[in-house]
């Protein structure tokens, strides 16, 4: 059995990431800051949804441990990899959002690239030879090309946090060349599904409509996402922390969408027909630092790691929208 730390392992992906590892029968250890970027009640409810989960599997308690604290902290960090016999390290927390990062690009600057710096650098020290970033679609910036490669030129970000990521995906080849750790930086694109973040599009809309409220609206409704349900992701980064665990020297940039795009127009209409309630459009102009559209090429995670995305979009909306509804958290206000 073999132990792996999540970074970021009370949200939205990391909480069901925890879930799976722990059902694959590996200890997992959630490093989490509980901020308060959304209310961190859902956080919370999250990890209880996890501890529920190791008590149904009958897992021995110290299956799943819980670390609040900050990755800036250097002192916090070695003291929890002093502790345990750490051999993977999943980095997913980050401050997180396009648009937050125009607004404060210090902070998600210090967060994204300081705490990863701290990471790499528990590996160095620990000898922690597995390391599986998640980087985003957004360092693709508006790229002309599609489907987006990992091939493609990545040197254009339109926003602080797209800049982080790549800036992520350096320290991890760095690390690679020089202590010989094995990597996987994985771009996702536009992650939905039960438990996501109340800021993010889909659960936004999905609130406003049921209450009647105006959503707002960017142009004219054809800029386009490859949404990724929560499953396939999740079933690219397993396949992914696997392929770190096999061999040496691995460094490897890998794309996980679901290789299809989705206008924001359909989007809407999905919600709405799972809904049976029209939406109140607030036309609003495009936002600076979003993209016109991302559209993944996964055919490399494809070959290399058995990646095999398969939901289809409407099908995903249902689900989360079945989610939503038995969903007895009360929802925050979000900046």
């Amino acid at each position: 059995m073999s132990t792996i730390v999540v970074t970021g392992g009370a949200g939205f992906i990391g909480s069901h990431l925890c879930d799976a590892l722990l059902q694959k029968g590996h200890k997992v250890i959630n490093i989490d800051s509980f901020n308060d970027y959304y209310d961190p009640v859902i956080k919370r409810n999250n990890v209880e949804e996890t501890q529920d989960l190791v008590d149904k599997l009958n897992l021995a308690r110290d299956s799943y441990k819980v670390e609040e604290g900050d990755l800036r902290n250097a002192e916090f960090l070695n003291r929890i990899f002093n502790e345990n016999q750490v051999d993977t390290i999943i980095h997913l927390a980050a401050s997180a959002g396009v648009r937050p990062s125009i607004q404060d690009p210090v902070l998600y600057t210090d967060v994204n690239i300081n705490g990863t710096v701290n990471l790499l650098e528990m590996s160095k020290i620990h000898n922690i030879k597995s390391f599986v970033f998640a980087s985003s679609s957004s360092v693709y910036g508006n790229n002309d090309k599609v489907p987006f490669s990992e091939d493609d030129v990545v040197d254009f970000p339109i926003s602080p946090y797209a800049a982080t990521k790549k800036a992520g995906e350096l320290l991890c080849h760095t690390y690679h060349s020089l202590y010989n750790i094995n990597m996987a930086c994985l771009r996702f694109f536009t992650v939905y599904g039960p438990r996501q973040r109340p800021d993010l599009a889909i659960h936004k809309f999905t609130k406003l409509i049921s209450e009647g409220e105006a959503i707002p609206y960017y142009g004219d409704g054809s800029s386009e996402r490859d949404y990724t349900y929560i499953e396939d992701i999740i079933d690219g980064v397993t396949k992914a922390v696997e392929w770190v665990k096999e061999g040496e020297r691995k460094f490897e940039v890998f794309n996980l969408g679901e290789s299809n795009t989705i206008s924001l127009r359909r989007m809407v209409e999905a919600i709405e027909n799972t809904l049976g309630k029209k939406a109140v459009i607030n036309k609003m102009p495009m936002q600076p630092g979003d993209v016109n559209r991302t559209y993944a090429d996964v055919s490399k995670a494809k070959n290399i790691l058995g990646y095999n995305p398969s939901w289809h979009f409407e099908d995903g909306i249902s689900k989360f929208v079945e989610w939503y509804q038995s969903s007895t958290i009360e929802e925050p206000t979000t900046r």
